[in-house]
């Protein structure tokens, strides 16, 4: 079967690493260049301000954010007691809301209006109209996704005998 000399063998074998295809490899190498010269460019104005902005929003993030948000999906987890497999159709469109609104919120909020306007040449009103119909479209697909499944579901079993 197998000696001493097997296990040694077996012992000293080391792991492969998948690295994946040369394309995959071109492409990790290309976005790490895009993002290096992505940083060169962010940093070369005000650096200082830059540097403090990422270290305030890191302690707001794990601050704040992390548990609030963690906190409303326990309750929510808590709330939905036995069904929890429903809950993802309330957490995918609260989590692509609030990105959004994370994302828009300076021009939401009306702080940046005149430099948005100014640089684009477009006109910064509507954002909030905006997120709120995607919110609701959002929330909306999630809801026709959950009745077509649970219809779907109701149809396939079989009728339960009384």
């Amino acid at each position: 079967m197998g000696g001493p000399d097997d296990v040694r063998r077996r012992a000293v074998r080391r792991p492969r690493i998948n690295v994946g295809s040369p394309l995959q490899l071109l492409l990790l190498g290309c976005s790490f260049a895009l993002a290096g010269y992505a940083g060169v460019r962010l940093l070369d104005g005000d650096w200082f301000g830059v540097a403090l902005w990422f270290v305030g929003a890191a302690l707001l993030h794990d601050l704040v954010l992390l548990p609030l948000y963690g906190g409303l999906d326990r309750a929510l987890v808590k709330a939905a007691g036995r069904r929890r497999g429903r809950i993802g159709y309330v957490r995918v469109p609260a989590a692509l809301s609030a990105l959004l609104l994370l994302v828009w919120f300076p021009l939401i909020s009306g702080r940046v209006a005149g430099r948005y306007a100014s640089a684009t040449g477009l006109s910064p009103d509507g954002f909030l109209a905006r997120w709120l119909l995607l919110t609701a479209a959002l929330f909306g697909g999630s809801a026709l996704l959950f009745v077509l499944r649970l219809r779907r579901a109701t149809k396939e079993r079989p009728p339960s005998a009384h």
